[in-house]
């Protein structure tokens, strides 16, 4: 018996009745839209900052063949063990944040390896937000100062 004041169902939601209907393609674009809320060039590079850029293998043959050389020579040119990893991305130093990636140009605030940046830098910060970029987009809102670099230390 069909209900007199309910319309009958389309053909299409009827084979989606008492289910949640498939995402569309739109929907799953806007998500994306939406769960990116940071701009990477504006940030002064914190991530690049982190005591550990974790590498594997391939991450260590990216780079080989980025520079022209072999993988031993790009290993001990560009890794250490550290953390408990075999392969770590060696530092150097860094006004704002004490130490960072040894790619990262300390003067212009990029990657300098950009095409060739770790698999974890590729994936950085994943589908979400960056913590960081929200604390520094306040703090430049606060200092009135669109170049502000806010730091989680007490230096």
């Amino acid at each position: 018996m069909v209900d007199a004041g309910r319309p009958r169902l389309r053909a299409e939601e009827a084979k989606h009745a008492g289910r949640s209907p498939p995402i569309t393609r739109q929907a799953t674009n806007l998500e994306t839209d939406i769960s990116r809320v940071y701009d990477c060039k504006k940030c002064p590079g914190y991530c690049c900052s982190y005591p550990l850029i974790a590498l594997d293998k391939r991450d260590v043959e990216r780079l080989a063949r980025h520079h022209g050389m072999e993988f031993e020579e790009a290993r001990r040119a560009f890794t250490r063990e550290a953390h408990g990893r075999k392969y770590a991305m060696k530092r150097k130093k860094d006004r704002h944040f004490g130490a960072i990636c040894r790619f990262f140009d300390t003067v212009k605030r990029r990657c300098t390896i950009y095409e060739a940046r770790p698999s974890v830098c590729r994936s950085f910060p994943g589908k979400g937000r960056c913590g960081y970029y929200d604390f520094l987009t306040f703090e430049r809102r606060s200092q009135e100062d669109p170049t502000w670099v806010a730091v989680t230390t007490n230096r």
